[in-house]
């Protein structure tokens, strides 16, 4: 693939190699965010565009709010690795996927500037008009691969997206003093049980143990990371266990 038509009006294109087929004719139905994690954009664009580095995405989105589009929509980038939502386990065949440039935690995590907030609004909205994508199929890397991945992070601005009509989104809990369920409790019971089937319900690769252990903590930090981003630990307190109740009450609204 030496070059094509941009899906997305305005997007530079700059084809990569690293691209396959959707599998057994699966279609788009899921947005993944993530950063890049790198030093530069320039680099990141590089790396995705280099057949030694066997990974892509779909579009880049640079700090300017310019958007380099790598492989067509139609077409299955390499950019979700093992990862599972709502029983799905190969997520790239099922999504599109986004980079977003951001040094990320590893080399002085920044905010995401305005401008391209504004572009990934704006992106995110075209593809989910073009395939119809629902509100609570617009995630993070971290939501479909807990603990491996903590890509967009805490500071990326899911509210904004919110307001332009993207994503399942419901106003945080606020903290409240009160019993919370954590990886030290060796128990837990119903009450750990009932918050893991809340997990899996909403999509999280959860298994219902009753049992508060390190994964289940992973899972709740991936939550939080997302949803309830002002204190990421892994302790279901009253205010996370809350947000996601809202989250599987509120409808979401339909898109595209």
């Amino acid at each position: 693939m030496s070059g094509f038509s941009p899906d997305h009006p305005g997007a530079a294109v700059r084809a990569s190699p690293n691209f396959g087929e959707r599998r057994e004719g699966l279609q788009p139905e899921i947005i993944i965010l993530h950063y890049t994690g790198m030093a530069t954009g320039a680099g990141a664009e590089d790396w995705l565009c280099n057949p030694a580095s066997e990974v892509s995405s779909h579009y880049l989105v640079h700090e300017d709010g310019r958007i380099v589009q790598m492989v067509r929509e139609a077409d299955r980038a390499w950019h979700a690795g093992k990862s599972f939502w709502r029983g799905v386990t190969d997520i790239n065949s099922q999504s599109i996927g986004i980079e977003i440039v951001n040094p990320g935690h590893q080399l002085g995590y920044t905010a995401f500037p305005p401008r391209q907030i504004a572009s990934v609004s704006a992106l995110c909205q075209g593809i989910v008009a073009r395939h119809g994508i629902r509100p609570e199929m617009v995630l993070a890397h971290s939501d479909v691969a807990p603990g491996r991945k903590i890509d967009p992070g805490e500071k990326f601005p899911w509210a904004l997206l919110a307001r332009a009509g993207v994503g399942h989104f419901v106003r945080p809990a606020r903290h409240r003093s009160g019993p919370d369920l954590r990886e030290e409790d060796v128990g837990g019971g119903e009450g750990v049980e009932r918050l893991q089937l809340m997990l899996s319900r909403y999509g999280y690769g959860i298994e219902v143990t009753g049992c508060y252990d390190k994964a289940t903590a992973t899972v709740v930090a991936a939550f939080q990371r997302h949803f309830r981003p002002s204190k990421v630990d892994g302790v279901a307190d009253r205010a996370t266990v809350e947000t996601l109740r809202r989250l599987l009450e509120v409808p979401s609204p339909p898109q595209g």
